[in-house]
């Protein structure tokens, strides 16, 4: 499962940061740097982290160990997190949206950046991203792993119908 997770958190982490890249360089006309920086100030401070390449590494190393994290996370829960919502694209969409809230409502105001999104469509292209470079590839890819490794019964979704045809 380590392995399975860690691939998956290298894909959907390098999906995610290549998302806000481009994101950041359509609104500022910048390069990849200043998001690393920012995301090495929420451990360092802005005025520590606004300098030297090291910071950069260290935004780099901060950004791939968050995407580990959630993506363990969501592989751990999914055999329940998938009987429960029944779609493994709702599964990643609400995923990813419990992602933009943990980070905005919890590691944010916890870190040195302690700044919440103020402008609504920033907040909801962010989401987006998540939902979209996280959340729904992550579940795609933990429903792989355990419909290989048949440690989940992918089944139950047509369960009532085979039910209900063992009974005519």
């Amino acid at each position: 499962m380590f392995r399975a997770i860690s691939w998956a958190a290298l894909l959907t982490g390098t999906l995610d940061i290549a998302a806000t890249i481009i994101k950041f360089f359509i609104g500022h006309q910048q390069g990849p740097f200043p998001v690393f920086r920012y995301i090495a100030s929420g451990v360092f401070g802005k005025e520590t982290a606004s300098t030297g390449t090291l910071m950069i590494i260290w935004g780099l190393v901060f950004h791939y160990i968050n995407a580990f994290l959630f993506t363990a996370f969501l592989f751990l829960i999914y055999p329940k997190l998938i009987a429960w919502l029944k779609s493994k694209f709702f599964t990643g969409f609400i995923y990813g949206i419990f992602i933009w809230a943990v980070m905005n409502f919890a590691v944010v105001p916890l870190s040195r950046i302690n700044k919440f999104p103020s402008n609504a469509k920033e907040a909801i292209i962010d989401a987006m991203i998540l939902v979209f470079m996280i959340g729904v590839p992550v579940a795609l890819l933990a429903h792989r792993y355990y419909s290989r490794n048949h440690r989940l019964n992918l089944n139950f979704i047509n369960n009532s119908e085979v039910v209900k045809s063992h009974r005519a």
